[in-house]
């Protein structure tokens, strides 16, 4: 299993950005689709963006509510995952988890995100 590791979160304004990382142990990163995963306070955990393997032609898609506004991304030669996040809402507060896209991996710690003024 691929085991990930998420930084990058923080105390932002609405309206600012973030971008978020996550680098995965092992070396078959490039093999899987990947997910960025948020969960808020009382809330079910929440798929908010994937991205296939490059051989797959890296297609990403978006949940509704961050659709426009935050970007996946990946780097296999760092086997690092990103979500670069802009116009940050204070319904985007939560905690962000990377996992593969079927969420069936080990997870990480997670990286705070806060957006208030």
């Amino acid at each position: 299993q691929v085991q990930f590791v998420e930084s990058g979160g923080g105390l932002v304004q609405p309206g600012g950005s973030l971008r978020l990382s996550c680098v995965a142990s092992g070396s078959l990163f490039a093999i899987y689709a990947l997910g960025w995963y948020r969960q808020a306070p009382g809330q079910q955990l929440e798929l908010v963006a994937t991205i296939a393997t490059i051989r797959s032609g890296g297609t990403t898609t978006y949940a509704d509510s961050v659709k426009g506004r935050f970007t996946i991304s990946r780097d296999n030669a760092k086997n690092t995952l990103y979500l670069q996040m802009n116009s940050l809402k204070p319904e985007d507060t939560a905690v962000y988890y990377c996992n593969t896209r079927s969420g069936n991996s080990l997870w990480g710690q997670g990286t705070q995100v806060t957006v208030s003024s």
